[in-house]
């Protein structure tokens, strides 16, 4: 697995409960020593708990709860959110960011967390990367009175892993891991959904199957695992092991240059399991039909679905893939395995599906695994139902489930740019 290894020097740092900090810091408090929380009461008790301070955190109190389900012993403070307010926080701490990397060393993952890559920097301050990590979260306390945590790591997965597992437990907030570590850091983790990428419904999956820490997966078959869960399972694999070739630089130019295709659909009535795989399969048909029209292959895959209003939430995940594709067969497993892992048995709404980190087709470099004659097939396939559709419209072929009363691609076909004439 040597040659899996990239050898970088990743920090991801996360603004440690972020809205519940910018509260405390608008406010002039300590946050380790009050009892706030982020929520707006207007809506009674049942509104939702959007941030607690670190200082009720050490209490027990969870990140997300209900206004009723607060303790009442504790004087807790309520502060209305203010998202805007939030959102300038965050932009005030990317420029911090920057004061030390450029742009494109720079990965911003969320509102209040981020990745650097700081390898070729070292050399530049003259300090290590758990010095210029130190430095940085300084920083951001001096100029914004924010704390920070930092995880450090040789790719992104690992500093993740540092960060989520052990930073927030260290005395001053920072832990570095080498691939050295994951045996003794990483594989005696349990139970399983405390590592970054496994679900509740994934780690039920996995338990069923005999793993009850990292090291029974990273011991495993990857052959078991594959089978088991596709493209994900052999995924999770390698991050057992630490293993991650991500590139920070890659992801900045998926988001500012790369275009992606995508595409969304509100649903008119609740869809749950038995039924969602066959709206998934007619989008990622049609995802795939612009990837081969416009020549382009792709490597990243995202997928998320939205609950009904009466639950709310939902969730979004991407998948890196080990080569770029425009199959709409692996694109399909790839969503289906990010669906299972993730979804909650809730009524879905909405489903999202696009594709991005994208390359010309002329110049596609096929996985060492790869059936080739299997995908040429499927490939001119597609290209024949393409011309068909263009001759004739676009309902002039489909696959035969779209005449199943759970598909919307008849109706989808009519409309234009998703409404209808």
């Amino acid at each position: 697995m040597d040659e899996y290894k990239l050898k970088r020097k990743i920090l991801c740092i996360d603004l440690k409960s972020f809205y519940a900090s910018v509260e405390c810091a608008l406010l002039g408090l300590d946050p380790f020593k009050t009892p706030l929380v982020v929520a707006d009461d207007s809506r009674g008790g049942g509104g939702i708990v959007l941030a607690v301070s670190p200082y009720l955190k050490s209490k027990g109190v969870p990140s997300r709860c209900r206004i009723y389900e607060l303790p009442t012993d504790l004087g807790i403070m309520i502060q209305k959110p203010q998202m805007h307010t939030y959102l300038t926080y965050s932009t005030e701490v990317i420029k911090v960011y920057l004061e030390f990397i450029s742009e494109q060393d720079l990965y911003v993952y969320s509102i209040d967390e981020a990745f650097l890559d700081v390898t070729e920097y070292l050399t530049y301050y003259q300090k290590n990367d758990y010095e210029l990590a130190k430095e940085i979260l300084k920083r951001i306390h001096d100029k914004l009175d924010l704390f920070a945590t930092c995880g450090i790591g040789e790719n992104m997965l690992m500093a993740k892993l540092a960060l989520d597992i052990e930073s927030k437990k260290s005395p001053d907030f920072i832990a570095k891991w080498t691939y050295e570590d994951i045996p003794h850091k990483l594989w005696p983790v349990a139970p399983l959904s405390e590592m970054w990428s496994i679900g509740v419904n994934m780690q039920r999956r996995l338990n069923q199957m005999g793993f009850w820490t990292i090291g029974d997966i990273a011991n495993a078959d990857v052959k078991r695992l594959k089978k088991q869960f596709g493209i994900l399972g052999e995924e999770l694999y390698y991050h057992t092991h630490g293993i991650d070739m991500s590139l920070i630089q890659d992801k900045g130019k998926m988001s500012v240059v790369s275009k992606s295709y995508g595409m969304g659909q509100t649903l008119f009535k609740d869809y749950y399991r038995k039924d969602i795989y066959q709206i998934i399969l007619e989008m990622t048909d049609e995802i795939s039909r612009r990837l081969r029209l416009h020549k382009k292959h792709a490597k990243v895959i995202h997928f998320g679905v939205a609950y009904s209003k009466l639950y709310g939430g939902g969730f979004h995940r991407q998948l890196g893939l080990t080569s770029h594709t425009s199959s709409p067969k692996v694109i399909f497993e790839t969503c289906k395995s990010i669906f299972e892992t993730h979804y909650e048995d809730l009524p879905i709404r909405h489903v999202h599906i696009s594709v991005s980190s994208l390359m010309d087709n002329t110049i596609y470099q096929p996985n060492l695994f790869e059936d080739l004659d299997e995908t040429y097939r499927e490939f001119q396939l597609g290209v024949a139902m393409d011309e068909i559709k263009m001759r004739f419209g676009k309902n002039s072929i489909n696959r035969a489930s779209s005449e199943l009363e759970s598909s919307t691609i008849k109706a989808r076909n009519k409309m234009i740019g998703g409404h209808h004439g």
